[in-house]
């Protein structure tokens, strides 16, 4: 019960930054690592989803609330991370 309340959570959470640019990290297995920038697209049921745009590379990931509840996917939004290098 208490998962169900913190995958809510998350998705509540999330839910609020739809639209915003953010910093994206997950972790593949094997010591491979996917980090880009993207913008919160959309949050379903079960799913959210992120829009990456670079250069020759459009492309969509989607994740689940239990992989940033499992710390397999970390987020952090752009804006915050800017600030926190301005107080610095």
């Amino acid at each position: 019960m208490a998962a169900t309340n913190a995958l809510t959570q998350i998705r509540r959470n999330l839910e609020s930054h739809v639209g915003q640019k953010i910093r994206l990290r997950a972790h593949r297995g094997r010591r491979k690592t996917l980090e880009k920038v993207g913008v919160l697209e959309n949050t379903y049921p079960s799913i959210f989803v992120v829009r990456v745009e670079e250069p020759n590379y459009n492309q969509r990931l989607s994740f689940s609330y239990a992989d940033v509840l499992t710390e397999t996917v970390e987020l952090t939004l752009v804006n915050q991370e800017a600030n926190a290098k301005n107080k610095s």
